[in-house]
């Protein structure tokens, strides 16, 4: 069987320490911060998270940028010189151009190196789900799986991938178009919190509205427990956006509530805090398909 890597983007928002016990590649990402252009690792070589939520909290502005034809093209093709195929598993099309650009890239590489293997799988997730999936990926791979049967896995348990998650500031959300100005106006001042997941075409989707720090914990762990499957056998990943202490909580009331295997704590990297803002928080899960 060929050797081959699994690569990803850097929404993926898993820490940098299992990326590197699984040997995921990682293809770094641009935001700016008040003009100034930055790249995204899971190292964070170029700005700590705490640092770009701590200007977020200052006033600064961010917008994030789309991985170009030239960065694909130079990432892919220094892992097939190393004589290594490719599945790249990509943020979602329905939150970005991401992965529509790499199938350009993959079609005009696949004419170059005839003898490799380059594959693509849109996975319809975004940060710690698309981690989440990618993480899983990585586990199957160990377990022995060609790369034609990896990409079949992760097309058929891409959707399983359940996403959670709930901002603190609804600046961000409406400055995205993903609330109505009133919407976030009201919500603010009721401090109602808006309860977002992905929808079928890998879109955001706001389900639901809670108010207090305690209905956000308890609506994410009912979620978790609703419907998650084989939790017992899972590790999912509690996800914040500058926000430790509320992570550790709801880390600390699924363990004692003894549901999941294993728990890891991440950081929202500044591309997706920059459409979430300071103080997400995420749980993601392996559960029934959406």
């Amino acid at each position: 069987m060929k050797d081959y890597v699994i690569v990803s983007d850097a929404t993926l928002d898993l820490p940098a320490e299992v990326i590197r016990e699984y040997d995921i590649r990682i293809i770094p990402m641009g935001f700016n911060v008040d003009d100034v252009d930055y790249l995204h690792y899971p190292d964070e070589r170029e700005l700590p998270v705490e640092e770009f939520y701590a200007r977020l909290k200052a006033g600064a502005v961010s917008r994030t940028s789309q991985i170009t034809p030239i960065m694909f093209m130079e990432f892919f093709e220094d892992i097939l010189k190393q004589g290594k195929d490719i599945l790249y598993i990509a943020f979602s099309s329905g939150l970005s151009g991401t992965y529509n650009t790499s199938r350009l890239v993959i079609r005009d590489l696949t004419e170059e190196y005839p003898d490799r293997k380059i594959y693509g799988v849109d996975s319809l997730c975004a940060s710690i789900g698309e981690g989440l999936l990618v993480l899983h990926a990585a586990v199957q791979k160990k377990n022995g799986l060609s790369i034609e049967e990896l990409r079949d896995w992760v097309e058929q348990n891409k959707r399983k991938s359940r996403h959670w998650f709930t901002v603190k500031d609804l600046y961000y959300l409406k400055r995205g178009g993903r609330l109505t100005s009133i919407e976030a106006f009201v919500g603010t001042a009721l401090k109602i919190k808006p309860v977002l997941t992905t929808d079928e075409a890998g879109k955001l989707a706001v389900n639901s509205k809670i108010r207090g720090s305690r209905a956000e914990l308890d609506f994410l762990v009912t979620k978790l427990e609703k419907e998650g499957i084989d939790l017992a056998g899972q590790t999912v990943i509690v996800g914040h956006g500058d926000d430790l202490e509320q992570a550790r909580e709801l880390e600390r009331i699924l363990r004692e509530k003894k549901v999941v295997k294993d728990i890891i704590i991440s950081k929202i990297g500044p591309i997706i805090g920059t459409h979430t803002g300071p103080g997400m928080l995420a749980l993601v899960f392996m559960g029934e398909e959406a």
